[in-house]
């Protein structure tokens, strides 16, 4: 058997070696290392699937092994450093401390969703669970002073945009895919506007990462609004 249809699993696993590890960091409270660990565990889920385009080493086995990684890197990693961030703030009662839990369990429910779904190519229904992931650990990342009662709330508001029906464009380069339409174009321009304004004001670079995929999502979800129905 040829190893080049090894190189893309194996890079699917370094996924997951990011992921628990990130989950061990976050337990303990080290939300900086756990949040580096999970945008490294999003840039080796780019590069299997792109390393399996390449190679033309396709396999089921992958697709079911990137979503066991997926889960655990971008469901349990982000829904942990939500209930951190949650026990940190003294949210009271202590119990609604544990609901970003639900995060995990939409993931869950997401990525089972994705693969049976031939609806989803270039683009999704729903938001990707990468996509949540990132915006919940640069949010526990970024050091925002907010409320206790917001990361549970957060939580499930991501929760239920996974599970959703409400379209979003992906950015992926595909045949037969016009990658530079207009919703695209003004996501890029909005994108680099907010990575000027985050160096202009002097704000940690995650709330750059905040605000991308912020204005992804409101974007999607106007377009999902304004849409014509029958």
């Amino acid at each position: 058997m040829s190893i080049k249809k090894h190189i893309p699993n194996t890079i699917t696993l370094m996924n997951l070696l990011c992921g628990v590890i990130g989950v061990m960091a976050a337990v303990v409270g080290k939300t900086d290392i756990a949040f580096f660990l999970m945008l490294a565990a999003a840039l080796f889920d780019f590069c299997d699937g792109l390393a399996a385009r390449l190679l033309g080493a396709y396999s089921v086995i992958g697709k079911e092994l990137d979503s066991l990684c997926d889960m655990v890197s971008f469901g349990v990693l982000p829904s942990v450093m939500l209930v951190y961030a949650s026990v940190n703030s003294s949210l009271s009662p202590q119990w609604l401390c544990y609901i970003p839990v639900f995060l995990a369990l939409m993931s869950a429910l997401r990525l089972a969703k994705f693969n049976v779904d031939e609806r989803q190519g270039t683009d999704f229904i729903g938001v990707a669970t990468p996509t949540a992931a990132i915006m919940s650990g640069a949010l526990c990342y970024s050091g925002i002073s907010l409320p206790g009662w917001f990361y549970p709330a957060f939580a499930v508001v991501m929760g239920l945009l996974l599970v959703s029906e409400i379209p979003m464009f992906g950015m992926k380069i595909a045949k037969g895919h016009k990658l530079l339409d207009t919703k695209r174009i003004v996501f890029l321009v909005l994108a680099v506007a907010s990575i000027a304004a985050t160096i202009v004001f002097g704000l940690n670079w995650s709330i750059a990462v905040l605000a991308i995929f912020g204005i992804y999502i409101a974007e999607n979800l106007v377009l999902w609004i304004a849409k014509p129905r029958n």
